[in-house]
C-alpha cells in the first residue's frame, strides 16, 4: 500500500520552468526532470505521482505527452506501476555509465564530507579500557554519557560561552538533533524560520513536524573578498550574507516558534553571520519569544576568515542567551560515520527534549560517546589538519575550475565545505543529470531551495583528495558541454533569484 503521494501544485512547483531549455521533445524533458527530482530526493521514493489527466491538464500539454514521459519514467526504473495507485517513483539500479573513475565507482559531489580524522583509530583504542567499565551499565540514556556531556560543556567554556552539564544532551549527530528539536517544539502549523537557500534535510525535519517555512536570503559573496557590502549583513546592492532586514521582519511579521539559522560557513553559500547581526537576531528572537535554532556543525572549520566568533548564544544578554539553541556534531571535523552530536540549551528544554526522545530512540551509543570525549580533550589538532587541508583542496578546486570552466563565478570561501557556485544560466538541474552520464554525482541548486529556486547554482565540494577534485573537474566540463543553456547571465544579475 503506498500512502506518500505529491499533488499536482506541489509537483508543478518543483518543475519550475521545464522547458525553458529543452532541445528535444517536450516529454523527454519532462522525463528528465521528474528523474532529477527523484535522483535528488525532491520527490522521495515510493511516492505517487498525480494522475495523467490531472497533470497534463495543470502543465496545459496533452495527456499523451504526459504519458510518454511516464513510459520512458517506468522504462528507465524511475517508477512502476501500482494497482489503485498509479505511477510510484523508485531508485533503478545503478548501471554503469561512461567516464567513471579506475575503480568503476562514481565521483561524488554531493557530499560534503571529509575523510576520517587520522588519529581517530588511536582515540578508539584509547578509551577500550573505559569502555569495558561501562559494559555493567545498561547503556541507555537520552541525556546521553557524563563524560562526553562535561567535555562538551567544557569545549564551549573553553569558546567563551560559559556552560553546564545540565545545558547538554548528547544526539545521534547533528540532523538527528535538528528532528528531535522539530517534533519537540512544534506543533503543524507553527512558522519557522529559514535561511534559503539552506541544508535540504532541515527543511524536511521542520515539515516532517508540520512547520509552515518562512524564508530569509542569504548571498554569497562574490568572489571570496568584500563586494561592496554593508558589513552587518544587510545594505545596498551588491550586499552579500543575510537579508538583515528580512531576517528581522520575518520575526516581526509571523512571531515564528523557532528559526534554523547557520551563522558560521552557512551551507551552501559559506557566508559568516556578523556579530551585529547575531545580536539583532537574538533580540528579535526574544521579542517574539521564539528560539533560534543554530547549526554550529561547520563553525570551527575555519580556513583564513580573519573574524573570530563566539557560539551564536554568546551574543545575548541576560533577556536574550536563552533564546538560542545550539546544535553541534563531529560529522564534518572528526568522521561523517562518528554519529555523535549535540544539543545546547536550557535546561528546562533540555528535560524536555529527554522526556520526548525515547518514542524514537533510545539513546547514543556509549563506544561512540567515549571516543568523541577523548578527542574533545584536544580538539585542536583535528581543527588545525582540517583547516590545512581545506585551504589546500579550496586552491586547487577554484584555480582548476576557473582554467576550465571560465565562464562559472566560483567564490572563494573562507571556511565551510563548499563553494556556491553561480553557472551563469539557470541549467543547474541539467547539469545534474548530464553529470551522471560522466561517472560524477552533484546536487542540484533547487535541492538548497525551496519550490525550485536556484537553478543558476551548483554547491561544489572543497575538501576532497586532488585526484578526485580534478577527474570530477574534467567530467563537470564535459557534462557543461553537453547542456542546452540559454544566453549567459550579466554579471549584475548574478543573484537575482536569491530575492
Amino acid at each position: 500500500m503506498v500512502d506518500a503521494r505529491i499533488g499536482t501544485r506541489a509537483l508543478l512547483s518543483l518543475l519550475g520552468d521545464w522547458r525553458q531549455t529543452a532541445s528535444g521533445p517536450s516529454y523527454l524533458a519532462l522525463f528528465d526532470r521528474i528523474r532529477l527530482l527523484v535522483l535528488d530526493g525532491r520527490i522521495p521514493t515510493d511516492t505517487r505521482l498525480p494522475a495523467e489527466r490531472d497533470l497534463a491538464q495543470a502543465l496545459g500539454v496533452s495527456r499523451t505527452m504526459v504519458s510518454a514521459a511516464y513510459r520512458e519514467l517506468r522504462d528507465a526504473g524511475y517508477t512502476h506501476s501500482v494497482r489503485g495507485s498509479g505511477s510510484v517513483t523508485r531508485l533503478p539500479g545503478r548501471a554503469p555509465v561512461s567516464g567513471q573513475d579506475p575503480a568503476g565507482e562514481f565521483i561524488d559531489f554531493s557530499k560534503a564530507t571529509s575523510p576520517a580524522y587520522p588519529g581517530l583509530y588511536a582515540a578508539t583504542q584509547r578509551v577500550m579500557d573505559d569502555y569495558a567499565v561501562e559494559l555493567g551499565g545498561s547503556g541507555i540514556d537520552p541525556f546521553g554519557s557524563m563524560t562526553l556531556r562535561e567535555a562538551v560543556a567544557a569545549r564551549y567554556t573553553e569558546r567563551g560561552l560559559p556552560t553546564s552539564v545540565e545545558q547538554v544532551m548528547i544526539t545521534i549527530g547533528a540532523q538527528h538533533a535538528i528532528s528531535l528539536l522539530a517534533r519537540t517544539l512544534l506543533a503543524r502549523g507553527d512558522r519557522a524560520v529559514v535561511e534559503l537557500p539552506s541544508y535540504p534535510h532541515a527543511y524536511e525535519a521542520l515539515r516532517s513536524a508540520g512547520a509552515r517555512l518562512v524564508p530569509v536570503a542569504v548571498t554569497a559573496r562574490g568572489d571570496g573578498q568584500s563586494d561592496g557590502g554593508s558589513g552587518d549583513g544587510g545594505g545596498g546592492s551588491g550586499a552579500h550574507g543575510w537579508d538583515a532586514t528580512g531576517l528581522e521582519q520575518a520575526f516581526a511579521r509571523t512571531s515564528p516558534t523557532l528559526a534554523y539559522l547557520m551563522p558560521d560557513f552557512h551551507n551552501p553559500t559559506g557566508e559568516s553571520m556578523p556579530a551585529a547581526l547575531r545580536e539583532r537576531a537574538l533580540a528579535a528572537a526574544a521579542r517574539q519569544g521564539s528560539l533560534v535554532l543554530a547549526d554550529e556543525t561547520t563553525s570551527e572549520l575555519n580556513i583564513d576568515r580573519p573574524e573570530s566568533f563566539l557560539p551564536l548564544a554568546a551574543y545575548g544578554d541576560a533577556a536574550t542567551a536563552d533564546s538560542a539553541v545550539l546544535i553541534g556534531s563531529v560529522g564534518k571535523t572528526v568522521w561523517a560515520g562518528m554519529r555523535v552530536g549535540w544539543i545546547r540549551a536550557t535546561p528546562a528544554i533540555i528535560r524536555k527534549l529527554a522526556g520526548a526522545r525515547f518514542s524514537g530512540d533510545l539513546g547514543t551509543p556509549v563506544l561512540e560517546q567515549l571516543i568523541v570525549a577523548e578527542l574533545l580533550r584536544d580538539f585542536e589538532p583535528v581543527l588545525a589538519l582540517r583547516s590545512e587541508q581545506l585551504r589546500a583542496s579550496r586552491e586547487i578546486l577554484v584555480r582548476t575550475l576557473r582554467d576550465t570552466i571560465p565562464e562559472w563565478h566560483v567564490p572563494v570561501p573562507d571556511g565551510g565545505l563548499a563553494s556556491w557556485v553561480n553557472l551563469g544560466a539557470a541549467v543547474s538541474s541539467q547539469l545534474a543529470l548530464a553529470a551522471r552520464s560522466q561517472g560524477l554525482l552533484l546536487t542540484a541548486g533547487p535541492r538548497f531551495g525551496i519550490d525550485g529556486a536556484f537553478e543558476r547554482f551548483i554547491r561544489i565540494p572543497i575538501n576532497l583528495p586532488q585526484g578526485e577534485l580534478e577527474r570530477g573537474v574534467v567530467a563537470l566540463r564535459a557534462a557543461w558541454n553537453t547542456v542546452s543553456r540559454g544566453p549567459m547571465v550579466a554579471p549584475s544579475d548574478l543573484y537575482a533569484d536569491m530575492v
